[in-house]
């Protein structure tokens, strides 16, 4: 069983920066591909970004491409999530999610993920 806890969420101005944090245990940190979601109020949750086992392949959504990082640090078990340029879009919860991956050198939002965090708020004011 692995349990993955979310932080770094918070409230932050338009163009502004935060960095979420990750943090798994229970598990093999190194055997999951890991992903960030969000869901706005009213929305239904999207994939932001994905991350392969070795940190080499990550894929994002188009609206966070070039704004938003994922990384990686298998030795300390954590995944963050950078986000710069932050817009009042970006207003959502926050999930960490993790998978095994069918493939291990990629990552796609749309495979199956087995365990998720409760999710950390971000409020992005204009």
């Amino acid at each position: 069983q692995v349990q993955l806890v979310e932080s770094g969420g918070g409230l932050v101005q338009a163009g502004g920066s935060l960095r979420l944090s990750c943090a798994a245990s229970g598990g093999t940190f190194s055997r999951y591909f890991m992903a960030w979601f969000r869901q706005a109020p009213g929305k239904q949750r999207e994939g932001v970004g994905c991350i392969s086992l070795n940190g080499r392949q990550t894929k994002y959504v188009d609206s966070v491409q070039g704004r938003f990082t994922i990384s990686r640090d298998n030795a300390k078990k954590t995944v963050t999530l950078q986000m710069n340029n932050l817009e009042p879009g970006d207003t959502a919860v926050y999930y960490c999610a993790a998978g095994v991956p069918p493939v291990h050198s990629m990552c796609y939002m749309s495979w199956q993920f087995d365990y998720w965090g409760k999710g950390i708020q971000v409020t992005v004011s204009s």
